[in-house]
């Protein structure tokens, strides 16, 4: 047995339907926590001094949906091909980054500090995409969007901090 499995996969078609559930539930916490933290997101982001370069607000939903359905696919996948695994720890750590973000960004105005947690955010998916390589090629390939999306939120988190 592999030093990294902690737990069998899952034997049957329905342990494999109530883990992708459980992933996808796990996410949808992530991205509620995350919209908590951000409940005037909107209007805040609005009233930022912005870079040319900065997307428009609208954008920004339907991103995030696309990209937390493939971090939940992604997840799910190792889990259903390897079992509860050391590679879900960053995994885990990722998402306990990505839903700290809003809050910090939007609900405290720390757009120093949110600019601080969204590198470690960086490296945590950086981290998780190599885990998950080894693990599930096509999990770590469905990470990469969300990935670049987190490299271009960090830079606009960046030169929002420095423009306000």
């Amino acid at each position: 047995m592999s030093q990294a499995r902690v737990t069998r996969r899952p034997r049957t078609a329905i342990a494999s339907l109530l883990g992708l559930l459980g992933f996808v539930a796990v996410v949808a916490l992530v991205a509620t926590i995350g919209g908590l933290g951000s409940a005037d997101a909107g209007e805040e982001y609005a009233a930022l001094e912005l870079p040319a370069w900065a997307p428009p607000n609208w954008l920004f939903s339907p991103v995030w949906a696309v990209l937390y359905v493939t971090i939940a696919i992604a997840g799910w996948l190792v889990w259903r091909t390897v079992g509860l695994t050391l590679a879900l720890v960053p995994y885990a750590v990722q998402l306990g980054l990505n839903a700290l973000w809003p809050a910090l960004f939007f609900g405290a105005s720390a757009y120093g500090l949110a600019s601080v947690e969204i590198a470690l955010l960086w490296l945590a998916i950086g981290a998780t995409v190599a885990a998950f390589w080894r693990a599930h090629q096509v999990a770590a390939l469905l990470l990469l969007p969300y990935w670049a999306w987190t490299t271009y939120a960090g830079a606009l988190t960046i030169a929002v901090w420095t423009l306000n």
